[in-house]
């Protein structure tokens, strides 16, 4: 029988390409003349490179040295794919060629040594998107999340040649807070987007500002107190008056309003992101031939049916009808069709305790478990065992 291992990441514990690793060594200990396929997925935030890097053999790594958050210099990984499944070829005889990037590589929260809300900068996102484009990527991919500042995402446009004026004609430093003081927007030397255009994928539907923005919601995770939340929150205001497109957009709030800047000055398309690297990752045309899905997360809920990895997944099984076995750090509701049997690893281990301090373990367990329960009865069909 076929089947695809192509989990989230457990957060807090185990990366998705870990979780996948741990899942079918269990279901083919229990199971090993069955053909399993890997298929680690992400929904742009944290593990989105390794999630590419695992489903597609061909992706080309590279490091860029840029400016972290703070000024001190990050080596950022990226990856290259030569050519995207299903998309038009662009210019040149290599076809297509599209660098996926992600914004906490270069520019997130865990690379400062400590929180600065008010001044942390995307500058360094920029820097690697230019190296991107350097080195012949004619599309970007960018997943936004994890971010250390709330800049608007301008210091990675500043990176790709904006300048930002304040009234006496002065390049404003970087940072959030610092935006308050804009009054001229200098796109004459913003290097062109790709041909190929530049996707920006998100989790969040946060808008750029107000009680459900950027700084309200996000600010204080990022360390901001309510002083530093105001008056981030009244900086993006005052960007978007001057920048135009739409701050209410769903995830333009995204990464300290990375979403709205790089949608409104560089014609970027904000997506789902659990969505795009499905489809980026090639998960149709794996499920064309499956007979079985594992999936999992670190807590099954009511939100994971909301644009998450899971969710994706599910909509996706149900539509090829291929069934779905959900093993999950704990489940706070039961999964709906076309699950078909489910594992909780607080359950397994016995504790919350006892499963993040061995993940590995209980995920190699939940997939021996699911590999017992689970029996085949004819093409895509799988019912739970007794």
């Amino acid at each position: 029988m076929r089947v695809v291992v192509a989990p989230d990441s457990f957060k807090g514990s185990l990366a998705a390409a870990d979780a996948a690793r741990a899942l079918a060594a269990g279901w083919s200990a229990r199971r090993p003349g069955d053909d399993v396929r890997l298929l680690p997925l992400a929904d742009g935030g944290e593990g989105t490179l390794d999630a590419f890097a695992a489903a597609r053999p061909d992706a080309e790594w590279h490091t860029t040295t840029v400016p972290g958050p703070d000024g001190r210099p990050v080596d950022a990984g990226w990856l290259l794919l030569p050519e995207v499944p299903g998309a038009d070829p662009g210019p040149g005889p290599a076809g297509r060629r599209t660098a996926v990037l992600e914004l906490a590589r270069a520019s997130g929260l865990p690379l400062l040594r400590r929180p600065d809300p008010r001044h942390a900068h995307t500058y360094g996102l920029g820097a690697v998107a230019a190296a991107a484009l350097d080195a012949g990527a004619t599309a970007l991919v960018i997943g936004l999340g994890g971010s250390a500042g709330t800049d608007a995402g301008t210091g990675a446009l500043r990176a790709l040649g904006l300048r930002l004026r304040d009234g006496r004609g002065r390049d404003l430093p970087l940072g959030g807070v610092a935006l308050a003081e804009l009054t001229h927007l200098d796109r004459s030397g913003l290097r062109p987007a790709p041909p190929g255009g530049v996707r920006l994928l998100v989790d969040v539907t946060a808008p750029l500002t107000g009680p459900a923005g950027a700084a309200v919601v996000f600010g204080p995770q990022k360390g901001a107190d309510p002083e530093d939340v105001a008056a981030l929150d009244a900086a993006l205001h005052h960007v978007a008056t001057l920048a135009g497109g739409d701050p209410d957009r769903p995830g333009a709030g995204a990464a300290g309003g990375t979403g709205y800047g790089l949608a409104a000055l560089w014609g970027a398309e904000i997506v789902p992101g659990a969505a795009a690297v499905a489809e980026l990752a090639g998960l149709a045309g794996a499920l064309a031939g499956a007979d079985l899905v594992l999936t999992g997360e670190g807590r099954f809920d009511e939100t994971s049916l909301r644009g998450k990895v899971v969710g994706a997944l599910l909509d996706r099984a149900a539509a090829a009808g291929v069934p779905v076995g959900v093993v999950a750090g704990q489940l706070g509701t039961t999964p709906p069709g076309p699950v078909t049997a489910a594992v909780s690893l607080v359950e397994l281990a016995g504790s919350v305790a006892a499963a993040m301090a061995d993940p590995g373990r209980w995920l190699r367990a939940a997939g021996g478990r699911l590999a017992a329960r689970v029996r085949p009865v004819g093409p895509n069909r799988w019912p739970p065992g007794g």
